[in-house]
């Protein structure tokens, strides 16, 4: 898979929107002081949309997006499966770029037209 060619089987329509929603995830962040670090760290076992800094902290952050909550929200895409892949990509991250900071996983999840909640510390690397 090419670096920018987005998620597997993905529309070049999906793939779009899908960055859409990362660049407004991203301002959203950034309107809230945290630093931009990266984007899209991407390893063999899978990606992080964003990689921030809120502080002393380093920020993995997770964009999901849900056009309508009819079958559920962006946030609750983020199961146990995905949060297990966040924190073995986040190990890697953290493997080619050493940090003292302390590290936590954050959830921005927009749905409709553009209704964003962020929610910090969604999980912990602990749990794994």
């Amino acid at each position: 898979m090419k670096p920018d060619s987005g998620p597997r089987n993905a529309s070049p329509r999906t793939t779009a929107i899908g960055q859409e929603k990362e660049r407004l995830a991203e301002a959203f962040l950034l309107s809230n002081q945290l630093k931009l670090i990266a984007r899209n760290h991407r390893c063999r076992f899978g990606e992080i949309d964003l990689v921030m800094r809120d502080g002393a902290v380093l920020v993995f952050v997770e964009v999901r997006y849900r056009r309508s909550v009819r079958f559920g929200t962006p946030a609750a895409t983020v199961d146990a499966r995905k949060q297990r892949r966040l924190a073995t990509t986040a190990r890697h991250y953290l493997k080619t770029h050493p940090t003292q900071l302390a590290c936590r996983f954050d959830v921005v999840a927009i749905s409709g037209q553009d209704t964003i909640q962020w929610i910090r510390n969604a999980f912990t690397l602990d749990t794994f």
